[in-house]
């Protein structure tokens, strides 16, 4: 007597009671011909499974397959780098009725919402057969190296490489923006303070001061041909472009003038 003993789909044990007392009697031949009999039973039972078992790992790679195309296609709008991703998908509907697909099955969005961010529903389709179609839910997990402030940065304070660093973060936890490079924060105005491990968003950040009240500046003029400098007093916070009022150390005269740069404004001859 052979025991078959195996677990179907629903991972129910199931047992199979062969007699091989005819092997016996019929010598070899006859256990060769059970043999047989059972290799082509079980085939028969667990092929089925097998199918299924495929059908679903093609319609996971299906989705990832997808997932990798467009996330690949945003990272090269957006000049990310360092990006990876994961995803959780379960079909809505059975697929225990599905055999292999011959080919890779085709994705296509069925949702409402564009976003790669979003909970997303697709619908995964083999080519090749008819009636073949699953409806699948799938959330992307898409994770970037973001810049995070290193140390405290103080309202209205430049910010410097120093003080920067990045962190792995899931970008559809930050809603408000982020920053994937540095260099896009380097030499930028903190608008408030921003605490150490801090994610840097757009709306932390400005124009920077490039002069302070109090500090010395260079007054630069030029008028008819003529330049002259001269060393001033900035009476107020300036960022490029803006017109601050300047003293002039040498006259005691306060002036408009236009900051050109750190340190720098400029002004005509009065």
């Amino acid at each position: 007597m052979i025991f078959l003993d195996f677990f179907g789909e629903t991972e129910t044990p199931r047992a199979i009671l062969l007699p091989l007392s005819a092997g016996r009697r019929g010598g070899s031949g006859s256990v060769l011909s059970a043999c047989r009999r059972l290799v082509f039973l079980l085939a028969a039972l667990l092929s089925p499974l097998h199918a299924v078992a495929e059908a679903r790992q093609q319609i996971d790679e299906a989705v990832h397959a997808y997932l990798a195309q467009r996330l690949q296609e945003e990272a090269s709008r957006q000049g990310w780098q360092g990006l990876r991703f994961t995803h959780d998908s379960s079909p809505l509907s059975a697929t225990a009725a599905l055999p292999a697909c011959s080919v890779p099955p085709q994705v296509s969005v069925s949702g409402d919402n564009p976003s790669l961010l979003a909970r997303q529903r697709y619908s995964v389709h083999c080519p090749d057969q008819p009636g073949w179609t699953v409806a699948v839910v799938s959330q992307a997990n898409v994770f970037l190296p973001v810049v995070h402030a290193r140390t405290v940065i103080e309202r209205g304070q430049t910010i410097g490489a120093d003080q920067l660093k990045r962190e792995e973060l899931n970008i559809a936890k930050a809603p408000r923006g982020f920053f994937n490079d540095p260099d896009d924060v380097i030499g930028q105005g903190a608008k408030r303070r921003i605490r150490a491990n801090q994610l840097i968003t757009p709306a932390l950040l400005g124009t920077p001061l490039l002069v302070r009240r109090g500090q010395r500046v260079t007054i630069v003029a030029n008028q008819d041909g003529i330049a002259a400098s001269a060393q001033g007093e900035a009476l107020e916070n300036g960022r490029e472009g803006a017109v601050i009022r300047v003293k002039n150390l040498s006259s005691e005269k306060v002036i408009d003038a236009k900051v050109l740069e750190a340190g720098v404004v400029t002004s005509t001859f009065q």
